[in-house]
C-alpha cells in the first residue's frame, strides 16, 4: 500500500525505539504538544524529584512510567500539561555519600571536618549523576521539562515551601500532632522509610534480666521479694515508669527462693 514502508519481520525493537526517540528529538514533539494546547485549561505536573547523587535503577523506570501515564492521558483529554522536573538535594542519601568519600562515620567527625565544608561537598555531590538520569528519562520516553527543573537547594524553592506553609497556616489547615517515626540517634533526626531502608539490616540485640525490689508488698508477696523482669529492649528501661502484672498464679516451681526473699519471674 502506498505511503507505508514494508514491515521488517526481523525488526529489532530496541533499534526501533531509538528511531522513535530520534524523531521526537528532531521534531521537538514534547514542546509542540504543549504549543498545540496553548490557551487550553492547564493541568500542571510537578515531578516528585529523585536524588541525583545516586544512579538511576530499574525501579525508577516503573515509577516514571506512572508519572508519564497521567500527563499523557490529560493531554489527550484536551488539557495543556506543563511537566516540570525536579532534583531532590536534601536528605541523608546525600550526606551518607559524602561521608563514605571522606571515610567518616560519626556526627563528631563531621563537626571536626567543618560543617560549612561538609555542606559544600554535599552541594557538589548532588548533581553527580544528572546526565545518567537525563539519558534514562529520554530512553524510556518520559516527557518532562529537564531544562527548567526545580532544585530543592535553591533559595527560590526553599522560600516557596515557606510560602506554602504560611498559606496553609493562614487557611487553618496546619496543626500539631504526634507521630511515631524511626529515629537515628547518630544523626539526631527522624528518618523516612526510604532512609531507613538504606541501612536496614538484622542485628542480634542483647536481652537482659532485671531484678526489681518490691516496695510495700501485699500477699502473696512478702517483704524482701522481687520481680524478675526479662526484656529484649533494654534501651527502654531508663524510661519505664511501672511494671504491669497480670494476677495469674505463678507455679511454685517457677519461683526462685533465697534465704530472705522470693523472686517472681515476669515475661516482657
Amino acid at each position: 500500500m502506498a505511503g507505508f514502508q514494508p514491515v521488517d519481520p526481523k525488526q529489532s525493537f530496541p533499534e526501533l525505539e531509538l528511531e522513535v526517540l530520534e524523531r521526537w528529538r528532531e521534531s521537538d514533539v514534547f514542546a509542540r504538544s504543549l504549543a498545540n494546547r496553548e490557551g487550553a485549561e492547564t493541568w500542571s505536573f510537578y515531578e516528585g524529584p529523585p536524588t541525583a547523587n545516586g544512579r538511576p535503577g530499574s525501579h525508577h523506570v516503573l515509577a516514571r512510567v506512572f508519572k508519564d501515564i497521567y500527563p499523557r492521558y490529560k493531554t489527550m483529554c484536551g488539557y495543556r500539561v506543563p511537566r516540570k522536573a525536579g532534583w531532590d538535594c536534601h536528605g541523608l542519601p546525600v550526606e551518607l555519600e559524602v561521608e563514605r568519600e571522606l571515610g567518616i562515620t560519626t556526627k563528631e567527625e563531621i563537626e571536626d571536618f567543618g560543617i560549612a565544608e561538609f555542606n559544600h561537598r554535599c552541594r557538589e555531590s548532588v548533581f553527580r549523576y544528572v546526565e545518567d538520569w537525563n539519558k534514562l528519562t529520554e530512553r524510556i520516553g518520559f516527557w518532562i521539562d529537564l531544562d527548567d527543573a526545580y532544585v530543592t537547594l535553591d533559595n527560590d524553592y526553599i522560600e516557596s515551601v515557606w510560602w506554602a506553609l504560611r498559606r496553609i497556616w493562614d487557611d487553618g489547615r496546619l496543626y500539631e500532632s504526634d507521630k511515631v517515626v524511626p529515629y537515628c540517634p547518630r544523626d539526631g533526626t527522624a528518618l523516612s522509610s526510604h532512609e531507613v531502608a538504606l541501612g536496614y539490616h538484622d542485628v542480634e540485640d542483647p536481652s537482659v534480666y532485671v531484678r526489681m525490689p518490691i516496695k510495700n508488698p501485699k500477699p502473696p508477696l512478702q517483704e524482701g521479694d522481687s520481680l524478675l523482669v526479662w526484656t529484649t529492649t533494654p534501651w527502654t528501661l531508663i524510661s519505664n515508669a511501672a511494671i504491669a502484672v497480670w494476677t495469674m498464679p505463678v507455679p511454685s516451681s517457677a519461683l526462685t527462693k533465697s534465704p530472705a526473699s522470693t523472686v517472681w519471674p515476669l515475661a516482657p
